[in-house]
Formats: C-alpha cells, sequence, structure tokens
C-alpha cells in the first residue's frame, strides 16, 4: 500500500507501536487505583502547557512536559489534602488548566489556532523523527521501572496501609508515577490529540481485564488489543481522512462492544 512509503506515515506507525507497548502498564495501575480520570485531568491541564509555548515562542511539547510534571505534582499532594474526596483535586485542576489555557490563547490573538487543533484532536502528518525518539526513549524508561518496581507499585495500588507499613515510600512513588503518566500524556497528546489520549491509556486495559485475570496476562493482550486498535485505527484515519484519536479510539470501543457479546455467548452457552 501507497501509505507505507511516506515518511510521516511511517513514523506514525513507530509511534503507535511505541504507545501500543506503554499504555496498558500505565493504563492497568490508573485503573487499579482508581485514577483513570487523573489521565484526563492531566492531558486537560497540558493544553495550557501548549498554549503557553505558544504564547513565549518556545516548543509546546517542551512547556507542556514541564506543566504536566508541576500539575501532576500538586495532583499528588491534593489528593492527600482531600483524601475522602479524590475527585475534587480532579474537579479544581482540570477546570482551572482548561480556563488557564483558555486565557493564553486569548492573549495568543488566535494566531495559533491551527496548531492548537493538531493538540486537541492530533495529526499523524506532523509526527516527527524527534517524537518517535522521544517516544523510544519513554518506551525503555517505563519497561525498566516497571520491570523493577513491579511488586512494590503492586503492593501500593493494592494496599497504601500495607506499603506504608512495609517501609514503601508511598508518597514518592505516587508522585513518581503521576509524573510519568504525565509525561507520557504530555508526548503522545500531539499524536492522538488532548482530548482522546485518556481512552488510549485506559481502553486496552480496561478490555484485556475482562479476558485475563492475571496482572501480567492483563498487560500482555492490553499490549496486543492496543497494536491492532492504534494500526487499524490509523490505516483508516488515513483511508477516510478522519482524526487519528477519534478513529482509534472507536476501534477500540468496537473490540470491547465484540468482548462483552462474546462474553454474554459464552456464559449463555455454559447455562444451557
Amino acid at each position: 500500500m501507497e501509505m507505507f512509503f511516506y515518511g510521516f506515515m511511517q513514523r506514525a506507525f513507530q509511534a503507535s507501536f511505541l504507545i501500543s507497548l506503554i499504555a496498558p502498564i500505565l493504563g492497568l495501575f490508573l485503573i487499579l487505583r482508581r485514577q483513570s480520570l487523573m489521565a484526563d485531568t492531566l492531558s486537560h491541564v497540558s493544553l495550557a502547557g501548549v498554549a503557553l509555548g505558544m504564547l513565549i515562542g518556545v516548543n509546546p511539547t517542551v512547556t507542556n512536559i514541564l506543566v504536566v510534571v508541576a500539575i501532576a505534582i500538586l495532583l499528588e499532594y491534593l489528593r492527600l489534602i482531600y483524601r475522602s474526596y479524590s475527585e475534587i483535586s480532579i474537579a479544581i485542576l482540570m477546570s482551572g488548566g482548561m480556563a488557564v489555557a483558555l486565557v493564553l490563547m486569548g492573549l495568543n490573538g488566535g494566531g495559533a489556532t491551527l496548531t492548537v487543533d493538531q493538540f486537541l484532536f492530533g495529526s499523524i502528518v506532523t509526527i516527527s523523527q524527534e517524537q518517535v525518539w522521544m517516544l523510544l526513549t519513554l518506551t525503555i524508561i517505563i519497561g525498566i521501572l516497571y520491570s523493577i518496581f513491579r511488586k512494590p507499585m503492586y503492593i501500593l495500588t493494592f494496599d497504601e496501609d500495607t506499603a506504608f507499613t512495609a517501609g514503601l515510600p508511598i508518597k514518592l512513588m505516587s508522585i513518581l508515577f503521576n509524573v510519568l503518566t504525565g509525561v507520557t500524556i504530555a508526548v503522545i497528546m500531539p499524536i492522538v490529540g488532548a482530548l482522546l489520549v485518556s481512552a488510549i491509556l485506559i481502553l486496552p486495559a480496561a478490555i484485556s481485564m475482562r479476558l485475563s485475570k492475571s496482572f501480567t496476562g492483563v498487560i500482555l493482550i492490553g499490549i496486543v488489543i492496543a497494536v491492532f486498535g492504534m494500526i487499524t485505527g490509523l490505516i483508516s484515519s488515513y483511508q477516510y481522512g478522519t482524526p487519528p484519536g477519534a478513529t482509534i479510539t472507536l476501534i477500540f470501543i468496537g473490540v470491547f462492544v465484540v468482548t462483552l457479546v462474546f462474553e454474554k455467548f459464552k456464559v449463555k452457552k455454559k447455562s444451557i
């Protein structure tokens, strides 16, 4: 197919494959820690980083990463303050981040509308080789950290009190996880779009949880599902000229529906 001969599509497929390797890992921990909306919050707040970069004439990805890292740390601080009402911190940061982004875009005089749209909805055409290298570096870092801290994170995810009793630095681990999630969102946002980046992270893990009961099994199946959804979505996006993030998300939702139907059919067949 001719799409494979275009440089931007080659970079898009490379980026999609790398995203598929890290999305199920982060997504599973986000789901188990009941922080699925945190990814959505960070993606919305990251628009303030993009708008800031446009305003001061700096690479938006750089300012995006800096802003998201700061917000990720603040998010953990607010979570500790409102321990019994963690959704308050999400509401505060999401609304505040969007407000700052809109104000900064207004100060910019509307001159960066096209670029902001690319960050909002994603664009496979604008993927640079630099972004692919950043994703590769991020994938290696997440892979190494997962292999080293898998058991401590597992304990922290399911029982913070036990983790604290065991002497684990739970506050530092939570902050580092938030920061890592934020940096991942900042890097992949130009590719899949801010509005749907949380769906790209969460859905593969959510689907694979219906298919496997083991921790490792969920991640491995999630990677397979992520690769299928990302590649299929990219091809469809190219063929029909649709936004890549939205197309990939619809593919994932389709897989999720098929999984639910298969489960119901399986249960019905056993009962007969």
